[in-house]
């Protein structure tokens, strides 16, 4: 298999395990913002669109920059979104893109505890805001309400107790809310606000469940 085809099965693979999810979410995500319309948006770790496109659906936004550090993603994304206000670049975290005067909107959508240091990586969302900017994240609640993962780790666990090291809800204490807040303040931001939203994760059977974690993409499948 050459690379693009692993690439593309890489970003294909990811879709299936979370990205129709993300997708759902996404929309949620953005009409709480309520960011003001022509903002021009940096979309952090948009992975393979989810958060992007909705940002273009709900937003009415001027432009949005869309940057992942995986290439796979980046180039999935800009096959399945094609906006001409938006533009797909590969960057991560320490090397964000910049824009004249600030982003309006800086934010990440599920992204925010892969990076391997999300304090900084609010700081620096916060660093390319322009004054007055919105900087915002949201996270998957690993712990508590993402309870199809939630089934999942607890039934690994009760098979094999070291699979409890790997469990995104210890892994990952910043998708709490207390600990979110605190991140976003300590990174200097004022206002700051919270908000619990809600899909549902319906499976019409197992197999639509269990044969995305075979993907080999994401903590639960590898």
């Amino acid at each position: 298999m050459d690379d693009a085809n692993k690439a593309w099965n890489v970003a294909t693979a990811y879709e299936e395990y979370m990205g129709r999810w993300s997708r759902l979410l996404a929309p949620h995500f953005v009409s709480w913002l309520a960011a003001p319309p022509d903002a021009h948006w940096l979309d952090v770790g948009c992975g393979t669109g989810a958060l992007t496109a909705a940002i273009c659906a709900e937003a009415r936004p001027a432009s949005v920059t869309a940057c992942d550090s995986s290439a796979s993603f980046i180039a999935h994304a800009r096959k399945h979104l094609v906006d001409q206000r938006v533009s797909f670049v590969v960057a991560k975290v320490g090397a964000l893109p910049k824009h004249h005067g600030g982003f309006g909107c800086v934010t990440s959508a599920l992204a925010l505890n892969f990076f391997p240091e999300p304090a900084a990586a609010v700081e620096e969302m916060r660093k390319i805001a322009a004054h007055g900017g919105l900087v915002s994240a949201c996270v998957w609640d690993y712990a508590g309400r993402m309870e199809f993962l939630r089934r999942f780790w607890d039934a690994a666990a009760a098979v094999d107790p070291r699979s409890a090291n790997l469990d995104e809800g210890r892994r990952f204490p910043v998708c709490h809310p207390d600990a979110l807040v605190a991140l976003f303040h300590k990174a200097g931001l004022h206002d700051v606000a919270w908000q619990a939203l809600e899909i549902t994760t319906r499976f019409p059977d197992f197999t639509a469940f269990w044969t995305p974690f075979l993907g080999g993409t994401g903590p639960a499948p590898t």
